[in-house]
């Protein structure tokens, strides 16, 4: 676990938060950083084929010892969400975690409470690892990282491990919902992939949200308030209308669970004369999406009805689609990770994602891509923590996958 620490330590004080108002990629110069760390670290300890390209993506390779197993993939992601700071993180180390609250050093006003993270009652005992409560932690998605990096090195040192190729793959702004945008499946070549970019211990998420992007363009009319009289139509108010003509009261993440979908208003810019609302379609049933749509057009039919001089657009963007409708191209890929948690000692725990990952899209461009945890919990925010024993786990859970994959035979293309 020493090597694993170490790693994830190193790993999260590199500055590499996404920005979403950018056209480069990647988005930030912190992720070329992270990556030429890792393709140094990936030569050293004995992959080949190792390469970064132009937009940042580091892949890899851990050489196979069986020439008629399958070659699958492992991803994880360099950058970190833009909802929290990512600079000069100062990773902290809990030992033998008492089981209390949590009071983070560099801002004593965030703790993190037991009574708010369930999962901590389990954690008593473990190592955690938490920033110092000015920054997020990063272990969104370091530790994925750092548990890929170490479960390579393990297989290339241990001899006794009989693995097919595996290739290794980091990818870039996955948290601005850009993270395949780069990726092309044909240079990965792999029967099936693994994202490790999951929460807690022993989780198989093989399930995603289907997602659509809507933006709503409210258009009115602007004019000096002292001469508005009978003529101005003020963008902003209409938009106050249009937002309570959505179902808010049952169809909002704040009033939802399970698998019941949402519409989510998670952006609104502008003024008078032209407002712009941003809004998440989500529903694991992807057919859901065009009904969602079909709300959000009846909405702006209604205002444009009572207020003939506005203009209200609604425009609609494919996002990404749950992953269960493709992975049943290649079922050995949720089948054989549940046999490695098993193998690893880890009750596996198939879980449906309330949102997507890099998986779901790769899942769709035809590389089918599950996820799977590594140890992290409360991302996007200063009160992020690792665990470094569920860490542990997961690259055991990654060796046992590797000896399974070498039993299997490569389909014929």
């Amino acid at each position: 676990m020493d090597k694993l620490l170490d790693r994830f330590l190193r790993y999260v004080k590199v500055e590499t938060t996404a920005v979403d108002e950018t056209t480069d990629y990647p988005s930030s110069k912190g992720q070329l950083e992270l990556g030429k760390m890792l393709v140094a670290e990936m030569e050293e300890i004995g992959l080949v084929n190792v390469s970064v390209d132009k937009w940042g993506i580091v892949m890899g390779t851990v050489p196979g010892r069986v020439k008629t197993a399958p070659t699958v993939a492992l991803l994880s992601h360099m950058d970190t969400s833009p909802e929290a700071s990512g600079k000069n993180v100062k990773p902290v180390i809990h030992k033998n975690y008492n089981g209390k609250d949590i009071v983070l050093p560099g801002n004593k006003k965030k703790v993190i409470v037991t009574d708010e993270n369930p999962e901590l009652v389990a954690l008593k005992g473990k190592t955690i690892i938490t920033s110092d409560g000015t920054t997020l932690l990063g272990a969104d998605d370091k530790a994925g990282i750092a548990v890929i990096m170490t479960a390579a090195d393990e297989i290339i040192k241990n001899k006794n491990i009989k693995n097919g190729p595996i290739r290794v793959v980091f990818t870039c702004d996955e948290e601005v919902g850009r993270g395949c945008d780069k990726v092309d499946i044909r240079n990965i070549n792999a029967t099936c992939a693994y994202t490790l970019d999951g929460e807690d211990e022993g989780g198989l998420e093989n399930e995603t949200f289907s997602a659509d992007l809507a933006t709503v363009t409210i258009t009115g009319v602007n004019i000096h308030p002292g001469l508005a009289t009978g003529k101005m139509v003020n963008a902003i108010r209409l938009a106050g209308l249009f937002l309570e003509r959505i179902p808010w009261h049952i169809m909002a993440p704040e009033t939802t669970s399970g698998k019941e979908p949402f519409m989510h208003p998670y952006i609104i810019e502008g003024g008078v004369p032209e407002v712009k609302i941003k809004i998440l379609l989500r529903s694991f049933h992807t057919p859901d999406l065009k009904e969602q749509a079909k709300i959000l057009k009846a909405a702006a039919q209604s205002l444009m009805t009572e207020f003939p001089k506005a203009n209200v657009k609604v425009a609609v963007k494919k996002q990404y689609r749950n992953m269960l409708e493709h992975l049943s191209k290649e079922p050995r890929a949720v089948a054989l990770a549940e046999k490695a948690y098993k193998a690893a000692g880890v009750t596996p725990k198939f879980q449906s994602i309330r949102g997507g990952t890099d998986g779901s899209r790769l899942s769709e461009m035809g590389l089918p891509t599950p996820n799977m945890s590594v140890g992290m919990h409360n991302f996007h925010s200063e009160l992020e923590f690792a665990c470094l024993e569920q860490m542990q786990s997961a690259v055991k859970t990654l060796l046992e996958l590797a000896k399974l994959w070498g039993k299997e035979k490569a389909k014929r293309k």
